[in-house]
């Protein structure tokens, strides 16, 4: 495993997963895509688990983020967070707003 490059997403970090259903193995829950969270804080580097499950040898090492989001969002009622780790490559800036939350 290689080093990953430094944290593209800081604490506070508005993101958004990105929405795609792919035809392999991938630790993005399908109830958590196309969402919008905001990043906890950075979990370490990685394999990427939707390749290294496919058996190969050529998955790139990417960094592991908390991102808390919202129960109301996910599934459209509760008043708690949820806080799930997402590789790197499933998470997107969300342009929509403007501040951080720190």
């Amino acid at each position: 495993m290689t080093d990953a490059p430094p944290d593209r997403f800081p604490p506070g970090t508005r993101v958004r997963t990105f929405r795609h259903d792919p035809p392999h193995h991938t630790r993005l829950p399908r109830y958590a895509r196309g969402k919008r969270g905001v990043v906890v804080e950075p979990e370490g580097p990685d394999e990427l688990p939707d390749i290294s499950a496919q058996g190969r040898g050529d998955a790139p090492v990417e960094q592991i983020y908390a991102v808390r989001f919202a129960a109301r969002d996910l599934w459209g009622e509760g008043d708690h967070h949820v806080v799930l780790d997402l590789w790197e490559s499933y998470l997107e800036a969300d342009e929509r707003s403007g501040a951080d939350e720190r």
